[in-house]
Parts: structure tokens; sequence; C-alpha cells
């Protein structure tokens, strides 16, 4: 079957092209805007990209389209599709259908480290033998690519197979679709690692998300599990809404019967079931909030089979997700990083990682508001609590309906806000010194503000 994705370069789309191809069929593609790490996976999988959405691309004649969630009503490829009477449906659903029927799905759900939890999960289930499939909204550093079918006969504890471990979003599915995308997953495992609100585009409060995260509660069997961070009363909202499956607690500050806990610092940690060690943990990753999804992904594990001394000892050897406090380079003595945050919280924890690693050296943090949440300035008046751990500030304003400056006011002279690329790199090129870490977040490509710090930086060595 020939599949023509609307949307391909979402890190979601994306991974389900790698699994079409995977499973036999021709995959084709178009998007906005074509940037790594994405493209640069798909081009290797030998999937033609097509930049735009331009409705001559009905000449492809493909089978069936498959439309991401960032295509509305209005498109040219859309309309062009419905005028047509052609055959469609939406990544989840296509997923659902040709991927995740009769497997036993891990499902990772949570505002905040759903892409970091599910690399995890899916490093614990390989070096434990279990071959699983994945799809990963980023490019685990321990695969090199962010979807695989797997195995489809490996045997699971109570006459499941296939393991399959899933990144799921609460954002919507499709235009023609708004439910949430992870209700279409049926996992028979399910993480809730968090919940605060964002989505601020679709969700009028955090109420109505906590009500989708309900909507996945009610997808998981009885003989299924739920593993949930105790430390969020969103999550315990969720959970009294009902419940009819085992739940695994997380999370705790103190013992807690037959709840997961970490006893240590976040790079070397005992785990604690109850007042018991069970497993330690010592790995490179950084950050309290890692520690919790590797508690995360330890419960999730045990529920195919995996102990968690097992899992423990896989976590040593993981290498996180490309884009999760990614070094890109040095020049000039600076250090220049690349991370996903993007929501205020994910900025002040990827922050605070980076200062437990660099101590009193100076942090440069360089941001782009660039998620529709904050573009809609839902979460601005939160940006100087987010951005405290850093000696200096620069934000790229772009587009914003709204002006960062009166956001970044109370942080004073610490903050600077520039209105394209080129003065931003001028800017921080200008303010670093030897020995600065320079830590770039976006949801998005950034202008490849990175290599272009890094060229400046280096030609003023």
């Amino acid at each position: 079957m020939h599949i023509h994705i609307l949307g391909i370069c979402g890190t979601f789309m994306g991974g389900l092209a790698g699994l079409a191809r995977a499973g036999g069929h021709s995959v084709t593609g178009c998007d906005a805007n074509v940037y790594p790490p994405m493209s640069d996976q798909l081009r290797a999988l030998g999937i033609d990209l097509i930049e735009g959405y331009a409705a001559d691309q009905l000449a492809l004649k493909p089978d069936l389209f498959i439309i991401g969630n960032v295509v509305t009503r209005g498109n040219p490829l859309v309309e062009a599709i419905l005028d047509a009477g052609l055959p469609y449906t939406s990544g989840p659903a296509w997923l659902a259908e040709n991927v995740l029927r009769g497997r036993h799905v891990l499902a990772v759900a949570g505002t905040h480290g759903k892409t970091t939890t599910t690399a995890m999960l899916a490093w614990i289930l390989e070096q434990a033998g279990l071959k699983p499939g994945f799809l990963v909204g980023g490019v685990p550093l321990n695969f090199g690519i962010s979807a695989r079918l797997g195995d489809l006969s490996t045997p699971l504890p109570g006459g499941t197979k296939a393991p399959f471990v899933i990144e799921a979003d609460e954002y919507d599915t499709a235009f023609f679709d708004k439910r949430s995308k992870f209700v279409h997953y049926g996992p028979r495992t399910a993480v809730l690692n968090n919940l605060e609100f964002d989505h601020a585009d679709i969700f009028d409060d955090l109420a109505a998300i906590e009500r989708q995260f309900h909507h996945l509660v009610r997808t998981v069997p009885a003989k299924g599990r739920l593993v949930v961070n105790m430390r969020e009363e969103s999550l315990q909202r969720v959970l009294a809404m009902g419940c009819w499956s085992e739940v695994a607690l997380f999370g705790a500050h103190r013992e807690e019967p037959g709840a997961l806990r970490a006893r240590g610092e976040p790079h070397a940690f005992d785990v604690l079931r109850s007042s018991m060690k069970i497993a330690r943990v010592e790995w490179a990753l950084l950050g309290e909030h890692n520690q919790l999804n590797a508690l995360a992904a330890i419960a999730a594990a045990e529920h195919v089979g995996v102990p968690a001394a097992t899992a423990a000892s896989a976590l040593a050897s993981f290498e996180n997700v490309r884009r999760r406090l990614e070094l890109r380079g040095s020049a000039a003595g600076v250090s220049v990083y690349d991370d996903f945050a993007h929501h205020p919280t994910a900025i002040r924890t990827t922050l605070a990682g980076l200062r437990r690693r660099v101590g009193r050296q100076r942090i440069l943090a360089v941001f782009e508001p660039r998620s529709n949440t904050m573009k809609l300035g839902s979460m601005k008046a939160q940006l100087p609590w987010a951005l405290e751990d850093a000696d200096l500030v620069f934000c790229h304003a772009g587009s914003l309906g709204w002006d960062p400056r009166d956001a970044l006011a109370p942080m004073g002279e610490m903050a600077s806000v520039c209105d394209n690329i080129e003065s931003l790199v001028a800017r921080v090129k200008a303010s670093a010194r030897p020995g600065d870490h320079v830590l770039c977040m976006s949801n998005g490509g950034f202008g490849d503000v990175h290599a272009k710090l890094l060229a400046a930086l280096a030609a003023a060595a």
C-alpha cells in the first residue's frame, strides 16, 4: 500500500512513517517545514519528502492519506482530498489498527518527561531481551531511531505478547477527531507521569486535561496496570473519577506501602519499595525529574516481568534522547547545549539539572516561546520563575502576539529580548566568556541557532 503522510516531520508522524515503511508499505510525505532530526531519519529510510501542502500532491495517487494533527481545514491538500472523496485517516487510528492490535502496549503519558521515560522503558525491555517495538517522540541515542516494529512473537507473563512502548500524547488526534491521541492506543500498562496545564490552544483549563487522562484510564483493562506519580494532586483527581485496574504508585517522599521511591542523589540512588531496597541506579542523567522518570519506567517494566534490579542495571547504559540537554559542541571555551524544553516547568527542571552539573559556572539560557501554549501567552508570568537558575537570559521574540520584555521585566538586566536570530546570536556571543554554558531551549528548529552560535564563537576566538 502507498501511504502519503501530511505533517510527516513531526516526531510522532515521522516515527509512524518509519513503522509503515518497516511494515512493507510505500511511504511518502509532506510538511510545511522540514528540519532535523526527523528529516534526516526519514531520508535515511528512503522516504521522499515534499515541502508544503500543494494540492497537486494528489497526482501521487496514494492508497491512503494519513493526516497529522498540525494540519487544519483550509489546508489546500486537505481540501483537495475532501473534495475528491479520497480515503484518509489519522496517525493514531492507523497505528492502533495496523501496529498495536494484539500487542501488549505500554503507554507513557504526562505533561513532562514522556519522551525520556518512553525511551528509558524501551531500553529496559531491550536489555531484558524482550525486543520491544516502540514509538518515541524523539530519537533515543541508544537506538538511533525513533520507532521500530520489534519482535511480534515475544511472549510475556499473563499470556500477552509482543511489547510495544509508545509515547502517549494528550494533544488532539486530527482536525476530524478531537479526542486525545492516547485514547486510541489501548494500553495494558499506562504510565501517568505528571499532569499540569498545557496546550492552551485546545484545553480551557486543567480540569479539561484531567478528563482526557481519565478517558485513557477507562481504556486500561482490569488486568492492566496504571503506574501513577503519587506527588501529583491532579493525578489523584483523575483516579478519583474511577479506576478499574491495578495501580502501582511511585515518587513517595517517605515510606508508603507498596510504592516505589528513591533514596540518594539523582545520578546515584537506591530504589525502595516501602522500606526495602530492591535496586540501585547509577547513571549519567541529572535532575530529580529524571529520577522520577526512572521510577516510572522501572514500575512499568515490572508489569511485563522485568525485575527492578534488571531494569536499574539497564538504566546504567541509558543515553537519553536527542535534544535532551544534548551538548552540541564547544567553541572558545563555551559549551552549547540543545534542549526541547518549552513549558515553564520543563525549562526550570532542565536548568536545575544543568546547574547541578556545572556548579557555579555561568549558565546563559537562550529560549523561544514557540509552543502553542506559550505563543498564546498563557504562562508568560511563570517565565522569571522558570529561569531562576540562569545567570543571563536571552529570548527570541519571533512573531509573538505579546511582548516578552514585559514578562521578563522582573529579571532586570539579566534578561534580553531579540526580535531575530541574527541579533540573538550577536548578543549571546558578546556576553559569553570561557567556561560558560549556553543552553538553547525550543520545541522547534530554532533557526539552527546552535550551529550559528558555535560558528560565531569560533570566529571570535
